[in-house]
């Protein structure tokens, strides 16, 4: 009886101790709630994000300042509910201490005031909208804003073009890109001759572009989906729109490094403004292309080296913390951030948390047997043009 009552303190004693011991070694892991659509109408975008975040922590490791990296993953469909709902489960179930990814505007507004409540940092590495940092004061991005690529666009098309057709996706970032634009267009003197807006689901091109056509501009300013690029850029080529003098302009989403090669031959010409491409002239794009290809078996595009962006962002905030995970800390530590990144130097603005980056004006050529968007033109340190004028 002695024996089995000492047994029976032990085992007390030890799971006290284990009680004890459980909290710290929770503390030793930094859980990353990582938000992507693997199905759904964006399911592409999401595993270029999935792949961006996989081989960052495949070239830099899972631990950061004595801490144990766990990325979890998780599929929202490109559904805001379900985003919503997911963080929740992370944020209570799973103790994250950053939300990340985010492939919709929808969908990271969704999860904001989550975010705020929990005093967790929400990195937005694939939507654009302008407003989504002003959403809660735990967000910042990585990724780029509408207005950011679209003031390039429009500045550049100011010195070469002077009659302009807007077609844009019905949307809120088609709306920022069509309103940036226009209204930046027209002070070089430029003239909107017709503003189009193409259904988000299900889109048919064709007769937008018929009508773009009839209005006889001299350019045509495009802003859709990177998943629409292909149907976009057959339907232009079959009304020999390619061909026709027309200048067509957009932002980098619709010729996407990943997407681009299966348009063409029509490709070829298209003008864009964006922050990022595979041909980036640099040493550590081109170390980044060749490792991305080896791991993923395909070109990174504008969304993977945000994702990997993002994740260097976490990482450098936990190296400036020591690994506190504070969510007020690590958004402090956030705020300032600056980098080489592949698509050159970025840094996150420390009044508005959004990304101040380079944007390329670019041009699809044929590289070495395929095509690429290769830059002529570089506007430096580009800041979120609509918080600039609001301050």
């Amino acid at each position: 009886m002695m024996k089995r009552l000492v047994a029976k303190r032990l085992g007390l004693a030890l799971a006290a101790a284990m009680l004890l011991i459980a909290p710290a070694r929770a503390e030793d892991t930094v859980k990353i709630g990582f938000i992507a659509p693997s199905t759904g109408q964006f399911a592409q975008i999401g595993a270029m994000m999935i792949a961006g975040a996989k081989y960052f922590l495949a070239e830099n490791g899972t631990s950061v300042a004595g801490k144990k990296i766990e990325l979890l993953i998780r599929d929202d469909g490109s559904q805001p509910d379900t985003a919503k709902r997911i963080a929740q489960e992370m944020i209570v179930n799973d103790r994250i201490s950053v939300l990340a990814g985010f492939t919709f505007t929808p969908v990271a507004l969704a999860v904001a005031p989550l975010a705020t409540e929990a005093k967790i940092p929400e990195v937005v590495m694939a939507a654009g909208t302008s407003i989504i940092t002003e959403r809660s004061p735990y967000i910042t991005r990585t990724f780029f804003t509408i207005p950011q690529v679209t003031l390039p666009m429009a500045q550049w098309a100011g010195k070469n073009v002077k009659k302009v057709v807007t077609l844009v996706s019905d949307y809120a970032p088609g709306h920022d890109a069509e309103k940036m634009f226009s209204e930046e267009f027209k002070k070089s003197g430029g003239e909107i001759v017709a503003s189009l807006r193409v259904p988000v689901q299900s889109p048919d091109f064709a007769p937008y572009l018929q009508r773009a056509r009839d209005a006889n501009p001299d350019g045509i300013f495009v802003f859709i989906p990177g998943s629409m690029a292909g149907t976009f850029a057959r339907q232009y080529a079959e009304r020999g729109m390619n061909t026709s003098g027309i200048k067509l302009m957009g932002t980098g989403d619709m010729t996407d490094d990943d997407l681009l090669e299966p348009m063409g031959d029509p490709a070829i010409g298209i003008i864009t403004a964006h922050q990022y491409s595979a041909a980036h002239p640099s040493a550590m794009n081109a170390a980044f292309v060749a490792g991305f290809k080896k791991f993923a078996g395909k070109r990174p595009n504008f969304v993977a080296v945000s994702v990997y962006d993002g994740m260097r962002l976490i990482y450098e905030a936990l190296k400036k913390t020591g690994g506190d995970t504070n969510g007020d800390k690590l958004i402090a530590a956030m705020k300032g951030m600056s980098f080489e990144s592949p698509r050159g130097p970025i840094m996150i603005d420390p009044e508005t948390r959004d990304i101040v980056q380079n944007v390329y004006i670019r041009r699809v050529e044929r590289k070495d047997g395929e095509l690429y968007n290769i830059e002529f033109q570089t506007f430096p340190a580009v800041k979120d043009p609509l918080k600039a004028a609001a301050k």
